[in-house]
């Protein structure tokens, strides 16, 4: 069936290959090329070929060779089972001999372990005799060599007799019933002395620990020769227990083999656990130093470093003296300094998590930690030496979880502000600001806030840490951005609602809060300027400026360059926000106080007062603009003087655009026969005429209300060319000009053509139209 496929496989082929009478004409060169692909095919066959005959080779040689070897072991097995067989031939009464050489071993067992029993009372009186002494003198314990020594012999001998009655119990005689009720001394048992034993070796094991417990107050009294047989006990102890480690490995893992030899036989002696208890006994006598650590520092934190001072005066006891009093396999330096800073680890994260910890405490194991690798540096160990970090490097989460503390202080603060400012600001209630001792307007809470902001900049000076402070100082700076923003929102709601109702009011000036909302803008105002107005020749200096020289020493020199930006960008803020509370005062005016006489601008009745003056409408806005800058309660005698020339401005503007959007006006109309270029040059004379009692802005709004001479060409220029040109000259001096207004210009001509329009929207398209800053005339509409 392969044989059938492949063949249809390549006639498949040949036909796609030979499709038309013209291919038969390929055959040559599709032979040549289809001999030459299997003669390199044949060439890799070869060759792997070769190398498969080259392994299986390898592997047979070594099949033949496991072969040879198995069949030497054999013979020689044979031989050796030979040799055994022959030899027990050879020797009459083989059992017999065996017999007798186990009852003279075991003769020899008995003699010997009745001599040690005969002596096991004495020697373990003297025993006792030798810790009454040591008793009496336990800062040197001068016996404690020679009853470790004596007690070793005993629990061995002890041992000993145990396993070889439990041997003979295994046979089935009793031994270890009757070794334990074997008479020694009157009616005293085996038992009971073995009872003793236990006794006298807790007695020697209490020294011991006591030894222990105390080993580094004995090195500081350099009472090396306790120290030396101390290490001594313990070390001949740890060989001990390590031999007996590794028979009872042996036992478990080789149980067959160990049955088999005695020599393995690790008998009744167990693991002591000297080392072990000496190291436990370290461990103790720190934690008990560590339980009036915890208590000074709940009491208070800055007694941390005093507390602690146990602990690098032990560590550098056992660095100066006690390595050369131990063995060196011990390394016993670097054995306290683990279980020393181990015991600081649990100590220090212990306090951390701990529910009822309060931020001084925190700050305090934060700064302790530098300090304490600082003190291990100096003891010679690296804090990449000391495992786990003593804190599990929560350093970035314990800065973090501090300088949150701080700045949830500083938004819960400026949140309650707020909130009691808007109340305030949205009831307007009578004796809601404050009058400073100059008699200018300020809200309530300015003084506070700043007073806030310096105690939790304080609170932050105290962690001593630079990046706790740079992030409270973040947090101070989002927060007071955040409070011109809600200040912004607040005045610009307000003045909509105002705005709205004097839509509908019959007499706008009597919208209810709107005095009161006029003493809030100027109040909000003179905040702002407060905040960063510097009078250094009457050595007065703002709040900012005092927040900045408070945080600028706390905080690392790159940071103080970096908040830079940030300290500007809130300076320009209150700039802004006091420049926007002065032009919603200015609006408002308009809003109220001039919603209808603006409305007579380029009307016929503006025509008619062409012969009286001193009653036209512009004369009546500088009247009412005098009577708020210079009258009886004018504005500015609660006004901060660095906001007069701001709001004389701010008025200006607001008159302009208002002047220049009065073309909007129903009724309005350029005739070209009416005087309208010298009425309106007689509103602008009547302009400077009151701006020239403020010389401080006249030059300023002189200058911005040159756009009215624009406004005057778009009138009066000739249809065609002339009106192209005129937008072009204003196009190019106020970049920002509104192409909408321009049209509500040329529709208020009497003689518009849509042909005018068409011209100044083409030329508008064909000029470049650079962008710079923003002129008034982007306010027209």
């Amino acid at each position: 069936m392969n044989d059938g496929t492949a063949s249809e496989d390549t006639l498949a082929r040949l036909a796609e290959l030979l499709r038309s009478p013209d291919d038969l004409d390929k055959l040559p060169s599709l032979k040549s090329e289809f001999i030459r692909k299997k003669t390199a095919i044949d060439a890799q066959l070869k060759l792997g070929l070769s190398d498969q005959l080259a392994v299986t080779g390898a592997g047979m040689a070594s099949i033949a060779d496991g072969h040879k070897t198995v069949a030497l072991i054999k013979d020689e097995m044979l031989k050796i089972d030979k040799l055994c067989a022959e030899a027990q031939a050879m020797i009459r009464d083989f059992p017999e001999i065996n017999r007798m050489s186990v009852m003279q071993r075991n003769f020899a067992a008995v003699e010997e372990m009745s001599a040690s029993v005969l002596l096991f009372s004495q020697r373990l009186a003297e025993m006792e005799e030798l810790l009454r002494e040591d008793d009496e003198d336990l800062e040197n314990q001068p016996n404690l060599l020679a009853i470790h020594d004596g007690l070793t012999g005993l629990r061995d001998m002890r041992d000993r007799a145990m396993e070889q009655a439990r041997g003979s119990s295994s046979e089935g005689r009793g031994g270890l019933e009757l070794i334990e009720n074997l008479p020694i001394d009157g009616n005293l048992t085996m038992r009971d002395l073995f009872t003793k034993l236990d006794d006298v070796v807790d007695w020697f094991d209490e020294h011991v620990g006591q030894a222990c417990i105390n080993i580094i107050p004995l090195v500081q009294a350099e009472n090396n020769g306790l120290v030396v047989r101390l290490a001594l006990v313990i070390e001949a102890e740890e060989k001990k227990d390590k031999q007996v480690k590794a028979l009872q490995d042996a036992q478990r893992e080789f149980s067959h083999v160990a049955s088999r030899f005695k020599s393995i036989n690790v008998g009744q002696r167990e693991l002591r656990g000297y080392k072990k208890k000496f190291l436990q006994a370290v461990e103790a006598s720190a934690q008990a130093q560590f339980a009036t650590v915890t208590e000074a520092f709940l009491d208070d934190p800055d007694k941390l470093e005093k507390a602690c001072r146990w602990f690098f005066n032990d560590l550098n006891t056992v660095k100066l003296g006690m390595q050369n009093l131990t063995p060196k396999k011990w390394k016993i330096f670097r054995t306290y300094t683990n279980i020393y800073h181990r015991l600081m680890h649990d100590f220090l994260v212990g306090r951390l998590d701990d529910a009822n910890i309060t931020p001084v405490h925190m700050l305090a194991i934060l700064n302790w930690t530098a300090k304490y690798y600082s003190k291990m540096q100096r003891l010679g160990l690296k804090e990449e030496d000391l495992s786990p970090h003593v804190i599990d490097d929560r350093e970035g989460d314990l800065i973090r979880e501090y300088r949150n503390l701080i700045t949830n202080a500083v938004e819960e603060w400026m949140a309650r502000m707020a909130t009691s400012d808007r109340r305030t600001f949205t009831s307007r209630e009578e004796g809601s600001l404050d009058l400073d001792a100059d008699g200018r307007l300020h809200t309530k809470s300015l003084g506070d806030m700043w007073t806030m902001l310096r105690e939790q900049l304080s609170v932050a000076e105290s962690s001593g840490r630079p990046d706790v402070v740079e992030g409270v100082v973040d947090a101070m700076m989002r927060a007071l951005k955040s409070r011109q923003q809600m200040w912004e929102r607040l005045v610009d709601d307000e003045y909509r609602k105002i705005e709205n109702a004097a839509e509908t009011a019959i007499n706008p000036s009597d919208i209810d809060g709107l005095s009161s909302y006029q003493d809030w803008l100027t109040a909000i105002a003179n905040d702002q300027i407060t905040n960063i107005d510097d009078q250094p020749e009457l050595n007065i200096t703002s709040f900012l400026t005092r927040f900045k020289s408070d945080y600028e020493p706390l905080v690392s020199p790159a940071y103080a360059v970096t908040v830079m930006a940030e300290h500007e960008s809130l300076t320009n803020g209150y700039v802004d926000l006091a420049t926007h509370c002065m032009a919603l005062f200015a609006s408002l005016i308009f809003t109220t106080d001039f919603r209808s006489v603006t409305k007579t601008f380029f009307t016929p009745t503006w025509y008619q007062q062409a012969t009286a003056q001193s009653t036209s409408t512009m004369a009546q806005i500088t009247t009412t603009f005098e009577d708020y800058l210079s009258g009886e309660n004018n504005i500015t005698q609660v006004l901060h003087p660095a906001l007069h020339g701001i709001l004389v401005e701010e008025l200006s503007d607001a008159l302009l655009v208002r002047y220049l959007g009065s073309v909007r006006n129903r009724g309005a109309k350029f005739r070209r026969q009416d005087p309208f270029t010298e009425r309106i040059k007689a509103d602008v004379v009547t302009v400077f005429t009151f701006f020239s009692s403020h010389p401080d802005t006249l030059d300023l709004v002189k200058d911005k209300w040159r756009a009215v001479n624009a406004f005057e060409n778009l009138l009066s220029a000739d249809r065609g060319h002339g009106i192209t040109e005129s937008f072009e000259r204003l196009k190019q001096q106020y970049w920002d000009v509104q192409i909408g207004w321009v049209e509500a210009v040329l529709r208020a001509r009497d003689d518009f053509e849509r042909s005018m329009l068409s011209g100044v929207k083409n030329r508008a398209a064909a000029m470049s139209g650079e962008r710079g800053m923003e002129t008034v005339m982007s306010k027209v509409k």
